[in-house]
């Protein structure tokens, strides 16, 4: 008698399939696909902004934009966010607040540099003494987003990237996404000198008694400058 059962195949070539009743009620992913997933969908961004790039940032909150579909959710606390951009000029001034607002944020955080003053110092990065040349000196930075400033539709484009960027993150990989050194902006080395408007030249000689020359060619006598300052006229009861 023969045997006319087909043997099992152990590692078939084709694909298998999900049967149809199975199909339209079962998911199959991994963890780390959900793990990205819930967290490109629930940025919460810093409600941070040190210069005119803040004010596209808040026309993206508005309902024109409608900053919410991404859900971005807008927070006032840097332990609750977890993306913070830096929209405006950073100075030094500003710049260990930053880095004391970017340290309490929790991990995995990210972070958008947004204008031209922002990334390279922009219009101030010639003749300023205040002005940090490139927020990345600071902290650590994802995505770039140049203009002076970048429109509502940029910002939603960085984060579009930045959101593409998350999912393709893997967690074994989350050791080698940490900040392994930092570079700060080094204090300037100017030295203080005195004003230049003190006052002394109203009291030189030549404007308390005028040269006789002038005198001469004018054809009159030129009082003194202390004569001509007139003294305060008393109010009277």
């Amino acid at each position: 008698m023969t045997n006319t059962t087909s043997p099992a195949i152990l590692n078939p070539i084709a694909r298998p399939e999900v049967p149809q009743e199975l199909a339209e009620n079962i998911i199959l992913t991994s963890l780390n696909d959900v793990y990205d997933w819930a967290r490109l969908s629930s940025l919460w961004p810093l409600m941070y902004g040190t210069a005119c790039c803040f004010i596209e940032f808040a026309a993206m909150i508005g309902s024109r934009f409608d900053f919410d579909r991404f859900g971005l959710v807008p927070r006032n606390s840097p332990r609750q966010a977890d993306l913070i951009i830096t929209s405006g000029t950073i100075t030094m001034k500003m710049a260990p607040a930053l880095v004391r607002l970017y340290d309490q944020m929790p991990n995995p955080k990210y972070v958008i540099a947004m204008g031209a003053c922002t990334i390279t110092g922009g219009m101030f990065s010639s003749d300023s003494y205040s002005a940090v040349r490139g927020v990345d000196k600071l902290i650590p930075v994802d995505v770039y987003l140049p203009g002076c400033p970048p429109r509502p539709e940029a910002i939603m484009d960085a984060i579009v990237k930045l959101r593409k960027k998350i999912a393709n993150e893997h967690l074994s990989e989350r050791g080698n996404l940490a900040q392994t050194h930092r570079l700060f902006t080094a204090k300037h080395t100017m030295k203080a000198v005195p004003p230049i408007l003190t006052g002394e030249y109203l009291k030189a000689p030549s404007r308390q008694a005028p040269p006789a020359a002038l005198a001469e060619a004018m054809g009159m006598a030129v009082p003194a400058l202390a004569d001509q300052v007139a003294e305060p006229t008393p109010i009277s009861e």
